[in-house]
């Protein structure tokens, strides 16, 4: 049926390919477009070719920022730099963030080792944490969701960290293993925050 409705075929093809969107919904998502009316749509399209061409990577700690401006984390005054916390995406500095429970600045990996799924290393900003470690550097936080990738990225930044003057900590055993840290709730992810354990 789908065959006789290229477009529509086109259309759900193209969702398939957007990550975190369950299969079961992309019949959802395409109606929900299609259903849209085309100023909205418009505005939507508009909006995020805006982003797409206005944003870029921190080159410090890689988080989303302004290409005419700068880091909202990095630049400020406010923020500890002798506490970097090391996250997987930004997504879960958003959660950090809502806390209101941590000063430092950030370090986003870009992903967490995964050998099954070609995951190395070379993939992740790993060698860039290290080079920003100095003298000065006090902590390193390890935020990882508690899945074996979260403990294995831990354990290697933990080895190529050896020789560096800085405490390394996680979250707390709080965390439900297995757990997504975007997902839980604010006091669940202050709790683990501010009880953090070494390393």
């Amino acid at each position: 049926m789908i065959e006789q409705l290229p477009s529509l075929a086109m259309l759900l093809k193209h969702i398939q390919q957007v990550p975190y969107v369950a299969s079961k919904n992309i019949y959802r998502v395409a109606n929900h477009f299609l259903d849209m009316p085309e100023d909205r749509l418009e505005q939507f399209c508009a909006i995020l070719l805006t982003a797409k061409n206005k944003l870029q990577h921190c080159p410090v700690c890689h988080a989303w920022q302004e290409k005419s401006g700068t880091c909202v984390f990095c630049a400020s005054p406010r923020r500890d730099k002798t506490i970097i916390c090391v996250v997987q995406s930004w997504q879960e500095i958003m959660a950090i963030e809502k806390t209101g429970g941590y000063s430092g600045v950030y370090h986003i990996l870009g992903g967490l080792l995964c050998p099954l799924d070609g995951v190395g290393p070379e993939d992740l900003k790993i060698q860039a944490l290290v080079a920003r470690v100095t003298d000065t550097t006090k902590e390193i936080i390890l935020a990882f969701d508690q899945t074996p990738e979260g403990e294995a990225t831990a354990a290697y930044i933990a080895d190529a960290l050896q020789g560096k003057s800085v405490a390394l900590s996680c979250f707390s055993r709080g965390m439900p293993v297995g757990s997504s840290l975007e997902m839980l709730d604010r006091l669940t992810v202050f709790k683990a925050l501010s009880e953090r354990r070494p390393w």
